[in-house]
């Protein structure tokens, strides 16, 4: 019997095959600034000049000149999914006419310092056409900082990773689904009027936000954390699960146009036991503001030297829309640095080497960036710290926001790791680890990953954390004292056998590892899924491992089999499951 499309899996079938998936899956140390005042109307000066695939828009342009833009984008970039185009729409302060339909690598984004100051009366969203309804591959996009009055009452965001929905006021209901499936998301600092309906979404992370409407619909992982109405903990019956509040969490960096026409970067501040947005009632965010005379701007093509020169100079980074090749890692060394990325900006290392390590320092923001692993093997793609780092940064913490990876899919690529975090205090907020499955230069030894994230440093914590398809462990946790809020999980569809499959000459290794030696860990809204594509009856022993300790606790288990052509026979420990041929989907409260 012909297998159909399991509704998680993007592997290389058809549209008619991925339209077919529905029968299956049914059964991211400088002296603060003065905050900045509140935004008056802009003065007239033009943006800088940001390279071509910077859009600004301004309310006293015609309609229709930014109508014809934006469609002209859209049209590039609708199906554009391993392209080369990077684009950022950028929105002056006002309320503007516009139907915004966001495409790949569309960053679409406001330009005043709170969401309220841009105002788009249409709507601002995206769509699965080009996939039948289908969203499953709907990545690298972005909404961010803007207010949307939908014409409709209602606003689409059908997408899947890589594709943040952030600080956003939506004066209606949102829609997460076109239709088909789709395979996870992220919103933070938003406020949603209406109802958030998650429709055919298998997974999402709301993070700091408000939904004045409420929520409606679970397929299997649906996460809250510090968010204001939030629908109490179901797991598993409906899946939800929500935390009240955020331990530790930092916002992203954000372009924006002050009072006197000035472009200025926001860098909001450190927040502790979070709840709501940073935003609501009009008031000024907590943070600093940092004028764009303090970056270097890099342009595709800029040498990696040069950048690193600037950097040592005190400079931070402004990066341009566009794919950056590198001969050598960006070296970030100076505390409190913001590298920013407009256009989710792509770093190629194209000499096996790292695209961007950090020094074990205070306050480093990373924001905005898509890392993608080039010919030569690089042993990591992102390093956050050096090996044996020992430095403490709870009170200013590097963080990683909209910080995406790549191995493969745009062409041939390899890499040993994608991320390993050696500091401690980390914050990732919305990283998406991917081992391609589907597009140019993908097969078990053609795009070859071992690791997706690493993490030697203490008291590290991730919100919405999406790693996919690596060869070995997908996440390996060996420092004390991590926290994670979500985590999305597909295991390769590729092994080629039993013996690529195995660990100790047994069963596969599981989606999260926490080593042996951790005394103190805990998560909350994990899922794993398995669809084993060239060898089928491959097993994973279970989808979570952890020490058996009373300091390490895992909350709200997921582990799916989506073909049953693979299995797990335990979700954590040697408790729940399993997940095979006969029982799709195993859940499991907590463990130990």
């Amino acid at each position: 019997m012909p297998q159909t499309r399991p509704a998680g899996c993007r592997a290389r079938l058809g549209t008619a095959a991925l339209a077919a998936a529905a029968t299956v899956c049914l059964a991211l140390g400088c002296a603060p600034e003065r905050p900045p005042a509140p935004l008056a109307a802009p003065a007239a000066p033009g943006a800088p000049d940001l390279g071509p695939g910077v859009h600004v828009f301004d309310p006293s342009m015609p309609r229709q000149r930014i109508q014809r833009t934006l469609d002209e984008v859209f049209r590039r970039q609708e199906s554009a999914q391993f392209g080369p185009g990077r684009e950022a729409l950028l929105f002056k302060p006002g309320t503007y006419d516009a139907d915004v339909n966001v495409g790949f690598y569309t960053q679409v984004a406001g330009l005043g310092l709170r969401p309220d100051d841009v105002t788009i009366k249409g709507a601002v969203h995206a769509e699965a056409d080009w996939l039948r309804g289908n969203a499953t591959q709907n990545f690298w996009r972005a909404a961010e900082n803007l207010s949307v009055t939908p014409a409709s009452g209602t606003d689409r965001w059908a997408v899947s990773q890589a594709a943040p929905y952030r600080r956003v006021h939506l004066r209606g209901d949102l829609r997460l689904d076109d239709g088909g499936w789709s395979s996870g998301g992220f919103t933070a600092d938003s406020l949603i009027d209406g109802k958030v309906l998650s429709g055919t979404q298998q997974q999402w992370l709301t993070r700091n936000s408000e939904l004045r409407g409420g929520w409606s619909g679970a397929t299997w992982n649906m996460v809250f954390a510090g968010v204001r109405n939030a629908p109490p903990t179901t797991f598993p019956d409906p899946p939800r699960t929500s935390v009240d509040r955020t331990p530790v969490v930092r916002e992203k960096p954000f372009l924006y146009v002050d009072r006197s026409g000035a472009y200025r970067v926001f860098v909001p501040a450190l927040r502790r036991a979070a709840e709501g947005t940073t935003w609501s009632g009009g008031a000024v965010p907590p943070g600093s503001s940092r004028p764009l005379g303090r970056f270097f701007v890099v342009r595709p093509g800029t040498a990696a030297a040069r950048v690193n020169e600037a950097l040592a100079a005190g400079k931070d980074l402004l990066l341009t829309p566009g794919v950056h090749h590198l001969d050598r890692p960006l070296r970030v060394t100076r505390p409190g640095t913001v590298v920013l990325g407009l256009g989710l900006a792509t770093l190629v290392p194209d000499r096996g080497t790292a695209a961007l390590t950090v020094a074990d320092v205070d306050g480093v923001r990373i924001a905005g960036l898509l890392a993608d692993a080039g010919p030569a093997a690089s042993p990591a793609l992102m390093e956050i710290g050096p090996p044996g780092a020992r430095r403490r940064h709870a009170a200013d913490p590097v963080s990683l926001h909209d910080v995406f990876f790549r191995v493969g899919g745009a062409g041939p690529a390899r890499a040993v790791r994608s991320l390993v975090v050696h500091s401690s205090d980390v914050i990732g907020d919305d990283l998406w680890l991917w081992r391609a499955d589907h597009g140019g230069g993908v097969g078990w030894t053609d795009n070859p990953a071992a690791e997706g994230l690493v993490v030697d440093g203490r008291d590290v914590t991730m919100y919405g954390l999406f790693v996919e398809h690596y060869q070995r462990d997908q996440v390996r946790w060996n420092g004390d004292g991590g926290r994670t809020y979500f985590f999305q999980n597909e295991l390769p569809y590729d092994p080629p056998g039993r013996a690529a499959w195995s660990e100790r000459g047994g069963e596969g290794p599981p989606a999260y590892r926490v080593a042996p030696s951790v005394t103190r860990h805990e998560a909350w809204g994990l899922g794993s899924y398995c669809h084993f594509m060239s060898a089928t009856g491959l097993a994973t022993a279970r989808a979570f491992e952890a020490p058996r300790r009373p300091g390490v606790r895992l909350h709200s288990m997921v582990a799916v089999s989506l073909g049953g052509d693979c299995s797990y026979r335990h979700v954590a420990g040697g408790s729940g499951g399993p997940a095979d041929a006969g029982t799709r989907v195993a859940t499991l409260r907590s463990w130990p």
